[in-house]
């Protein structure tokens, strides 16, 4: 799509001072709530399981970046109740300080910066950018409180699938013994780095490549329900090999495949179904300026817009009061 010179200039004044409070806005939370982005990135860094969450930020900018013609269209002004948002977002992040639950804590971190977007750039520009506001809570690493439940499933897909092929098989619990000798699936074993990687990813595919919230519900079913078979099934392949080749061998073999070779073949085999269902490109995906003007209740719910100094400077105190309270609890 062509665009002229004067279309472009007047996208960039609009963005102008609005981006400019959004970009100091956001480095006095992120300064604020520094220490949960900082244990936030080191888990993304070094714990495999998170390494995928790398990818988010440029993901979330790629999204908002093919949005902003519908967002200068839209139109940028202040929002007071975007403020609330940012004050609860705060008030999350404290209590989660408080009572010692990093995932709170960092969650509050994201909806303050969720609730900055919306105070200063408005219900409209919050609507346009919905899906990608929504999309941060995926930089909050979670997936350890599944581990135990995922193991179970690991093993009795591994156990039922072993005893189909003929293999004398004693199981209890993670335990599978076999003639091979005793495999125990570990909780590197249990396939939660894949499923949190799906689902992350099957998230946005259902968001930017489907319309249909039929075809998203089954695409994101297939996310979770794909890779936690297929892992038994990588798990049963393990031992059916050890059984010929001894179990040291076949442990080897597995450390080899149990990498993200076997995550890209998940995620061929989940996109390579889907992608005949595709329904639009990704630059069509979420609402227009236009159907967001024909909404009767959004203009009910933006009331009269606050001047962007005004809104500016509330968001800087509601940070600087949370910087306090802080540091008198």
């Amino acid at each position: 799509m062509l665009r002229s010179p004067a279309a472009a200039a007047t996208r960039k004044g609009a963005f102008a001072i609005p981006g400019a409070m959004l970009a100091l806005a956001a480095l006095v939370l992120v300064a604020l709530t520094f220490a949960e982005w900082r244990a936030m990135a080191h888990q993304w860094w070094n714990i495999d399981t998170y390494s995928h969450i790398l990818l988010v930020p440029p993901i979330i900018a790629w999204l908002g970046w093919i949005r902003r013609d519908e967002l200068a269209r839209a139109g940028l002004r202040g929002w007071w109740p975007g403020l609330a948002w940012l004050v609860l977002g705060l008030a999350v992040w404290f209590v989660g300080r408080e009572i010692a639950i990093n995932t709170i804590a960092q969650g509050g971190a994201v909806m303050a910066l969720q609730g900055a977007v919306l105070a200063l750039w408005g219900l409209r520009a919050g609507l346009v950018l919905a899906f990608p506001l929504a999309y941060a809570f995926v930089l909050v690493p979670f997936g350890d409180e599944i581990i135990p439940p995922l193991q179970m499933v690991t093993a009795e897909i591994a156990t039922a699938l072993t005893r189909w092929s003929g293999i004398e098989t004693v199981a209890s619990g993670i335990l599978i013994d076999t003639p091979a000798g005793l495999f125990i699936v570990a909780e590197e074993c249990s396939g939660v780095k894949f499923l949190v990687a799906m689902l992350a990813l099957g998230l946005l595919v259902a968001h930017t490549c489907f319309a249909s919230w039929n075809r998203r519900a089954w695409f994101l079913i297939a996310c979770v329900v794909v890779p936690i078979i297929a892992n038994g099934i990588r798990a049963w392949a393990t031992i059916f090999l050890a059984q010929y080749v001894g179990a040291e061998a076949a442990g080897g073999f597995d450390h080899i495949v149990y990498g993200w070779f076997f995550f890209a073949l998940v995620l061929a085999l989940v996109l390579g179904v889907a992608w005949r269902w595709f329904e639009r490109e990704p630059e069509e995906a979420g609402w227009s300026a236009d159907e967001i003007a024909a909404m009767r209740w959004v203009e009910q719910w933006e009331g009269c817009a606050p001047a962007p100094v005004t809104i500016g400077i509330a968001t800087l105190l509601a940070a600087g009061s949370f910087a306090v309270f802080a540091q008198l609890v």
